[in-house]
């Protein structure tokens, strides 16, 4: 028992023998005596399935040596059947994890085996259809999970296995070994070479360079551009399908990942393997260069990129910058996918914008702006959608908005933001902001732009960062180069909608200084048109994506974008024809594009794609059922537009109107031509035709840039005589014609013009000039289509543009009553339905259609509505209507459409003055249908009725002051609005005039008008006090005197009337363009210039806008510049006709009337110190009237003046001495003379004697009968001692504020920053004035006074020499006549101006189409603005003349004008002796600088 038990415990001790191989059949053979493949096979196949099952250490390694001899025969390894191979290769890679860490083979035993694995096996895993697949993918697993593929770095010479197994598993996993048969690949696959090619990386002490360039390639999988010079099965030519890049990928190329996948695991050795790629490209470029420039000082062909010198000297050549472009797009992808491996490179990048290669820093500042970006080699994603023609609108509550983009190649993506990973490199980026060079500003601009975009690649920003970034942004759209400048307005324009608002907007809205919008539209004036034309693009397709959210009451939309049409239309004034001709183009298809809204018809998809109507917030006037009308939508995007304009910008949409109708009339003579000259076949009149069509087109070429090209395609156009075309044309300009039709017209029109363009091998030059011409002509606003809609909103209120719709009713009612014919019925059925009662008020709005009738009824009567009903209907308004205006258009309705005027009238007039009350309910009412009354009725009113009327309008109204002013007598301020008593004074002022505006009689009209005319200068002299106890209030006058003159203004407007305005009450007049308010001063102007404009006034009143040289408001200033150099370019381009050969010199013959104006001006003196300051008059007539061409006559007219008597204070008599207004003359000439002399040596003009005598006007100037009178006023020299030398100090200070001004704005449209750096302003203004006291103090002091050297007397022969010598070029010989000249003569010139400008427009009896021609500008803009050549010829000739200077000024920098109390009276500069000198005068001496 026991020894049985010491045997069981020996039994179990004894240790156990491990389990070995169990195959034993051979797989080696002799040569010739090989195994059948079937049955090796079947050998390989049962080793295989065994070994799979066999653990290592649970197995006896020595069993597995003969079958491991026995693998590596070759005889196995280079079988020909794939089987053999494919099980011999199973069998291998399980004899190599059993036998781990210790193969059995030898290095060269090993280098067989892997040469059969990666050449048969590995690129067979392409293929999954293959028998033997389930063995590849077995081979693939162990060598990866079981790391066997280490045994590769054991090898010695192994680079080229190596580079092998990269390139042959990329190729497999991408789709492009040979093998393929575009089957999808297990995903095991990929995951399985993943791992492989790691481990190989991992293990690898180095990586042969051909490894690190097939890593690389994969990263350049995104690139379609970098892949097309690769040749493949699908490439022909290396070329790429482009339709191929809009493929939307759902997931990354699996190469791309298991490149990405490598790079993550392995990021040291990856760096600096990547690090020596990088650089090696560098070197290889630099080396190349050096080679091909081994000398200095050789400029390249691409040296002149950015005009920086040498520094491009020896760069690379083009094949080195493909390279280089390549690599850097190389590292965008990389930073994407594995920002790890560039731990070394961003300081090799980061060198490079510091190198002096241009080439080189250009590519470094692209990639890391990229590179900061997120984006990689695929590029940006898919621009924003920005489309303004789009309905809906895009909303900030838009899907659309929050998409991201769907490819994942362009998808901007940063794994960690770059600010805080490299600071340093970052810090440098953002100091390429100040590189010498424009094109690496530019490039840098742009890469800041994406980095805003994409929250730097979705890593995000801080705020305190993107205000910066932000801020650098609005810097570079100031830089002084215009390449800078475009980038950054294009960088704007890449943002969406929503990182408008969001990013940009919140420094401030587009009329807030300094803010980045507001920089930008400061661009629409650049000095290139390139980034004026972008940036007003821009801007203006900001503000048409914004609409939407404006109209659905958007607050922070609306604040920050509604400025953008004010800004955009304000460059109208700036009168440069490139920039009329981009606004067309801009308004017309950003701001109110022709397409607007898309929708083809009712029931119709819209532009995105919906079936139903817009959104709520878009228009609910629009929705009709399960329709959708266009037209309330245009209109609402219309009346929003003219909403928010500023009153500059208003004006100049209601010249763009009043220019189409001008136009429409020029072009309709145009097109009769056309077919007149029938394709250039004419049987009569064929001179005629071509002269008169050469005018037309002429007057069209002007309007255009290129007047040549223009002339050119004009001309073209007509010899095309293509008939449908002139129709076409015609109904874009037809009243009758709705929007669908102009719009169907245009857009036919302009595929005409294309197809003649293409038949005829033309280019597209016909359809560039003809559109702006088209988009002018066209009725696309004020269309009929758009009338019920703005009728709607007037009546509705809906989204608060009541007000703006009553306007545009308005306008559309004065300008183009046609419009209304379609509408008028329902637009009086809607007045005949609101007609107010003595209880019952009548609607708000009713004004506005009642103005719209009056202006329809007096161009088409037989179109309205003759019934009982709509006559008392009027007569109701006529009495109660509320507000007046509404009763004086009711009256004017009632006489346009009643054939009983005379009953009706009578009623009226008896109804308005039967129990007249002051202050009772309707009482301005009938004030008002009275003064409509007096005007169009006085003949049918009877005379007690007409007593009635006076006695109302004087007694009862005028002569009253119910409510006396508490105030100073001489207190004088503006109100508004205007009180009741007021209003009744100014109804009844308009009652006295209209009654002698309608008298008839012209023999005993001075009598009739004699007491009106009384009234009326009193109102003027007196600053509207009419009372005799001077109580009228304060608030009062200001409205009375600007009444006052207006009414003047009016009754000038016949010649008859004109008559009786004496010069004395004319001067008194003049004095309103100077009153202290300026609400008076801007309402007098405007009026005046509406009837200059319209040419209704006589010459003398162009002589009232040249005393603005001292007015304090630089924008009325500025306005009435610009006007008075229209006028002046107007009259000197026009032709003179036969009957005045004088007709284009009214503005230089206005000069003599200018001076007798000053010489009767209240703050004439004839103090030095007043003759300085006068001086101003004449530089600001001269800087604004004055060429090199009209000098001489201006010279000439001054000196007339001299050789002439004042004849406006009283006709002296032929033997009498001069008297003091005579002197006043006299001191004011030679003043003139000597400024015009100081003016033609700074300009370097020159002054020519004119043959024979300009005449004066006999009016306010007589003749010298005395020859020695004449003689002895001719030789002496009036002006005291040192006003020349201050006249002239004068001059040069006002033309160097003038230049310092145009440079200014020269300046701000290049760019007004440099680099953060602001344009220093000038350091100084107009002079002000210096007191002639002073001139002891300056003596005392020793200071030099220059005295003023008399003329040199010159002997009667030198006299004539000179004469002869220096004869004028520019006038013709001129009849010798002394007869002083008639204001009747005047008279006539107008209106022979007038008659020059019709006759060229039309050969028939209109003569608006004439004016149209000539003056297109002048008549139509807001207030004639014009081309300002001339100054910008002036301030040049003057920055000569001042760089010859050699005076240096010691006194501080003067003002603009005299300093001015709060009241406007100046104070007075002089010293305390000036002042006792100077003589006391009751009325103010600053007269001209009253304004507040």
């Amino acid at each position: 028992m026991p020894a049985r038990t010491a045997a069981a415990v020996a039994d179990v001790e004894e240790p156990q023998p491990m389990p070995g191989l169990q195959f034993n059949e051979p797989l080696s053979w002799r040569a010739g005596r090989s195994i059948p493949v079937a049955d090796l096979l079947k050998r390989l196949n049962a080793l295989s399935k065994e070994m799979q099952d066999m653990e290592q250490e649970e197995n006896e390694r020595d069993s597995f040596a003969k079958v491991a001899k026995e693998l590596v025969n070759p005889n196995l390894l280079a079988h020909k059947d794939k089987g053999v191979k494919a099980l011999t290769a199973a069998c291998l890679v399980d004899i190599l994890r059993l036998c781990a860490p210790h193969a059995p083979y030898t290095e060269q035993q090993l280098r067989d085996i892997f040469n059969m694995i990666i050449g048969q096996l590995l690129p067979a895993l392409a293929d999954p259809t293959n028998a033997y697949n389930n063995q590849h993918l077995y081979v693939l697993s162990s060598l990866a999970q079981i790391k066997s593929i280490v045994l590769l770095t054991d090898i010695p010479s192994a680079d080229n296995l190596i580079k092998n197994v990269f390139a042959i598993c990329f190729d497999v996993v991408s789709g492009s070994s040979k093998t393929s048969p575009r089957e999808e690949l297990q995903k095991n696959v990929e995951i399985n070479m993943t791992q492989l090619l790691t481990c190989l990386v991992d293990e690898s002490q180095t990586l042969p360079p051909e490894v690190v360039d097939i890593i690389v390639a994969q990263f350049l999988r995104t690139d379609l551009k970098a892949l097309s010079g690769v040749g493949g099965k699908n490439k022909k030519n290396g070329v790429i399908d482009e339709r191929q890049s809009t493929l939307v990928l759902r997931q990354l190329p699996p190469a791309y990942n298991m490149a990405k996948y490598i790079c993550n695991a392995c990021p040291e050795k990856m760096a600096r393997y990547f690090s020596q790629y990088f650089n090696d490209v560098v070197v290889d470029a630099s080396n190349s260069s050096n080679q091909k420039h081994p000398g200095k000082g050789k400029k390249r062909h691409s040296d002149g990129l950015d005009g920086s010198g040498d520094e491009n000297t020896g760069g690379p050549t083009e094949q080195d910058l493909k390279e280089l472009s390549k690599v850097h797009g190389l590292l965008r992808e990389l930073w994407r996918a594995c920002p790890g491996v560039l731990q070394n490179v961003i300081p090799q990048l980061e060198a490079e914008l510091s190198a002096e290669n241009v080439q080189l820093r250009l590519l470094a500042t692209e990639t890391l702006g990229d590179i900061i970006s997120g984006i990689g080699a695929a590029g940006l994603p898919p621009a924003p959608t920005m489309d303004p023609a789009a309905y809906p609108s895009n909303a900030l509550s838009d899907p659309s908005e929050n998409t991201v983009s769907l490819n994942l190649l362009t998808k901007p993506s940063s794994p960690h933001p770059f600010p805080s990973s490299h600071p340093q490199a970052y810090s440098n980026y953002l100091g390429r902001r100040q590189d010498k060079s424009s094109l690496i500003r530019a490039a840098w601009t742009t890469g800041i732009g994406r980095i805003l975009i994409t929250c730097a690649g979705g890593a995000g920003l801080s705020q305190q960062e993107e205000d910066r970034l932000i801020s650098d942004l609005s810097l570079m759209l100031g830089d002084a180069d215009e390449k800078v400048r475009l980038a950054a307005v294009r960088a704007v324009a890449s943002f969406s909608f929503r990182d408008v608002i969001s990013k940009l907007g919140r420094p401030g809205s587009v009329t807030d200084s300094g803010s980045i919008l507001a920089i930008l539209a400061e661009r629409i004036r650049d000095k290139k048109h390139s980034v004026r034309e972008e940036a007003m693009t821009v801007l203006a397709r900001i503000w048409g994506v914004g609409v939407g959210e404006m109209s659905a009451g958007n607050e922070e939309v609306t604040a920050l974008l509604k400025g953008i049409p004010s800004k955009i239309l304000d460059t109208y004034y700036t009168s440069d024809i490139e920039i009329m001709v981009l606004l067309d183009r801009v308004f017309f298809e950003q701001l109110l594009p022709l397409h607007y809204p898309p929708i083809k018809g009712k029931n119709s998809k819209l532009a995105n794609g919906n079936t139903q109507g817009p959104k709520e917030s878009q228009g609910s006037m629009e929705k009709s059922g399960d329709t959708i009308d266009p037209d309330p939508i245009r209109t609402e995007r219309i009346l929003l537009l003219l909403k928010d304009l500023d009153e500059r910008a208003k004006k100049v949409f209601y010249a763009v109107q009043s220019r189409q109708i001008l136009l429409s009339k020029v072009m309709r003579a145009y097109l009769e031509r056309c077919e007149d000259y029938n394709g250039g076949v004419m049987d009569d009149n064929e001179t005629q035709i071509k002269e008169h069509l050469s005018r037309l087109i002429k007057t069209f070429a002007g309007l255009l840039p290129n007047s040549q090209q223009a002339t050119s395609d004009l001309w073209k156009f007509a010899k095309m005589h293509d008939r449908r075309s002139y129709q076409l044309v015609r109904f874009c300009m037809a009243p009758e014609s709705d929007y669908r039709t102009v719009f169907k017209a245009i857009k036919e029109f302009t595929k005409r013009v294309v197809d003649a363009s293409a038949s005829t091998s033309a280019s597209n030059g016909l359809l560039d000039t003809l559109t702006p011409l088209l988009y002018r002509v066209s009725l696309v606003v004020y269309n009929k289509s758009h009338v019920p809609a703005i009728m709607e909103y007037s009546r509705t209120d809906e989204k608060s543009l009541a007000s703006t719709a009553h306007e545009m009713l308005r306008e559309i009612s004065s300008r183009t009553p046609e419009v209304f014919k379609a509408h008028v019925q329902e637009i009086c059925r809607t007045l005949q339905d609101e007609a107010p009662s003595a209880k019952k008020p009548n609607d708000a709005g009713a004004v506005d259609n009642l103005k719209a009738c009056a202006s329809f009824a007096a161009k088409f009567p037989t179109e309205m509505p003759k019934d009982r009903k709509f006559v008392l209907a009027m007569s109701s308004f006529a009495l109660y209507g509320s507000p007046p205006e509404a009763a004086k258009y009711a009256v004017s309705v009632i006489w346009a459409v009643t054939e009983k005027k005379e009953s009706l009238a009578r009623d009226l007039a008896q109804k308005c003055t039967k129990g007249f009350r002051f202050g009772e309910e309707g009482f301005l009412s009938r004030l008002a249908t009275l003064s409509q009354l007096m005007l169009l009725a006085p003949n049918e009113i009877d005379d007690e009725s007409s007593d009635e009327i006076l006695d109302i309008a004087i007694k009862q109204t005028l002569l009253q002051v119910r409510e006396a002013s508490k105030k100073p007598a001489d207190d004088y301020e503006w109100s508004s609005p205007a009180d009741v008593e007021v209003q009744a004074k100014c109804w009844a002022l308009k009652i006295l005039v209209n009654r002698i505006r309608s008298h008839t009689d012209v023999e005993n009209l001075a009598d009739v008008a004699a007491p009106v005319y009384k009234l009326l200068s009193t109102l003027i002299e007196q600053q509207g006090e009419i009372s005799q106890t001077k109580n009228t209030p304060a608030t009062h006058k200001p409205r009375l005197r600007l009444l006052a003159a207006r009414l003047y203004l009016k009754l000038c407007t016949s010649k008859s009337h004109d008559a009786l305005l004496t010069p004395s009450a004319f001067n008194a007049l003049t004095t309103v363009a100077q009153d202290p308010v300026k609400q008076v001063r801007a309402g007098f102007l405007q009026r005046l210039k509406k009837y200059l404009n319209l040419q209704r006034l006589p010459q003398r009143f162009y002589t009232i806008p040249f005393l603005l040289a001292f007015e304090p408001s630089d924008a009325l200033r500025s306005e009435t510049t610009t006007w008075i150099k229209s006028r002046a370019t107007f009259f000197a381009n026009m032709k003179p006709t036969s009957s005045s050969t004088r007709a284009n010199i009214v503005m230089e013959s206005v000069f003599a009337r200018l001076l007798s104006v000053l010489s009767h001006h209240p703050d004439y003196s004839d103090e030095a110190e007043d003759l300085i300051d006068f001086s101003r008059y004449i530089i600001f007539y001269l800087q604004n009237v004055a060429t090199p061409d009209n000098v001489s006559l201006i010279y000439h007219i001054a000196q007339r003046v001299k050789q002439c008597r004042d004849a406006v204070s009283s006709t002296p008599a032929p033997d009498a001495p001069p008297t003091e207004a005579d002197d006043r003359l006299y001191h004011l000439s030679d003043l003139a003379q000597v400024i015009i002399r100081k003016y033609e040596d700074m300009h370097n003009w020159t002054i020519q004697t004119l043959p024979g005598k300009i005449r004066l006007p006999t009016s306010i100037f007589s003749e010298i009968k005395s020859h020695a009178e004449a003689q002895r006023i001719a030789e002496h020299h009036y002006l005291p001692e040192g006003v020349e030398a201050g006249a002239e100090d004068v001059l040069r200070a006002t033309l160097r504020a003038s230049r310092a001004a145009q440079h200014g704005k020269k300046r701000k449209s290049e760019g007004g920053d440099v680099d953060g750096r602001e344009v220093k302003k000038a350091k100084s203004n107009l002079p002000i004035r210096k007191a002639t006291a002073t001139t002891s103090k300056a003596k005392k002091a020793g200071t030099k006074v220059a005295k003023t050297p008399k003329p040199k007397k010159l002997k009667k022969d030198e006299k004539q020499g000179s004469a002869e010598r220096r004869r004028s070029g520019r006038v013709k010989e001129v009849e010798k006549n002394y007869v002083e000249r008639d204001s009747d003569e005047d008279d006539e010139e107008m209106e022979t101006v007038g008659a020059a400008a019709a006759a060229d427009a039309d050969d028939s009896d209109d003569p608006e189409d004439g004016g149209a021609e000539e003056d297109m500008n002048a008549s139509v803009d807001p207030e004639s603005p014009d081309a300002d050549n001339d100054a910008q010829k002036e301030e040049a000739e003057a920055e000569q003349q001042e760089a010859e200077e050699q005076e240096v000024e010691e006194e501080p920098a003067p003002s603009t004008s005299p300093k001015t109390t709060a009241r406007g009276k100046k104070k007075s500069t002089a010293s305390p002796q000036a002042k006792a000198k100077a003589p006391t005068s009751t009325k103010s001496r600053a007269t001209r600088s009253r304004a507040a």
